[in-house]
C-alpha cells in the first residue's frame, strides 16, 4: 500500500519537479510551514503540498507566476524581494526556501539574513560559478561563461550576483550562519542529476543549503 502511494505521487510530481528539487522535497518535514520566495509557477511548493501536506504559502514578482500559482490553489502574493521580509515575525516560518533567486536579487546578502531570522530553517539552491566549465571558458576563451546553468549572454543575462560554493560558506562563516546540510550536485541535459562529494567547488554546478541563523535563535 505505501509503495502504491509513493508510486502514485512520483506520477503527479516528477514529471514536472526537476530532479534537484526531489532533493529539497526531502528536506522538508511534513505538515510544516513553508514560504518560497521567487517560487515562480508553484512547481516546488504544488509537489511539497502533495507529497508533505505543508501550509504554503510564496512570494513572487511576477504577476503571470501568481496567476500559474493561484490556479494550482496556492497561497502566494506579490513581493519585491529586495525589501525583505517585514510582514513575517522572527521564527515564524518552519522553512524559507529561495531556489535560483539570490543571483538575480540587488541585496542577496540581505534577503538571506532576513530568510534567517524568519525561517526556523532556510532551503538555498544557487547555481556554482566556480564550476570547471565556467572557469574554462573565462581563462582559454576569454569570454562570459554560458552552460546549461547560467544559459544567458552577458549583454541579457538576469543573473546579476553570482557566487560559488565556496563564496556561501564563507558568507555563512562570516555572518554568523550554520549551514546544517550541504548538498553539491551536478546537473544534466536530460534533467537528471547526481550528488557530488569530490571537489565540489569546481565539479558540482548547482548546490542547495540547508541554513539556520545563531543557535541563540532556538
Amino acid at each position: 500500500m505505501q509503495q502504491d502511494k509513493v508510486e502514485t505521487m512520483r506520477e503527479t510530481t516528477d514529471d514536472r519537479l526537476p530532479q534537484e528539487f526531489r532533493f529539497i522535497v526531502e528536506l522538508v518535514a511534513t505538515r510544516s510551514h513553508v514560504l518560497d520566495l521567487g517560487c515562480g509557477t508553484g512547481v516546488l511548493l504544488k509537489a511539497l503540498q502533495a507529497e508533505k501536506q505543508i501550509r504554503a504559502q510564496g512570494i513572487d514578482v511576477s504577476e503571470d507566476a501568481i496567476q500559474a500559482c493561484v490556479a494550482k490553489g496556492l497561497f502566494v502574493y506579490h513581493g519585491d524581494l529586495d525589501e525583505g521580509l517585514a510582514d513575517f515575525n522572527d521564527q515564524s516560518v518552519d522553512y524559507v526556501i529561495a531556489t535560483n533567486t539570490l543571483q538575480v536579487l540587488h541585496r542577496p546578502a540581505f534577503l538571506i539574513t532576513e530568510m534567517a531570522r524568519v525561517g526556523k530553517q532556510c532551503i538555498i539552491s544557487v547555481p556554482n560559478f566556480a564550476h570547471w566549465r565556467v572557469r574554462s571558458q573565462l581563462f582559454f576563451q576569454g569570454i562570459m561563461p554560458k552552460t546549461g546553468r547560467l544559459p544567458y549572454e552577458w549583454y541579457d543575462s538576469p543573473n546579476i550576483h553570482h557566487t560559488t560554493i565556496k563564496d556561501f560558506r564563507h558568507f555563512c562563516k562570516k555572518n554568523g550562519i550554520r549551514i546544517l546540510r550541504e548538498i553539491d550536485l551536478k546537473t544534466y541535459s536530460d534533467g537528471g542529476c547526481s550528488v557530488v562529494r569530490f571537489l565540489p567547488n569546481l565539479f558540482a554546478d548547482y548546490a542547495v543549503f540547508m541554513i539556520a541563523g545563531p543557535a541563540s535563535r532556538e
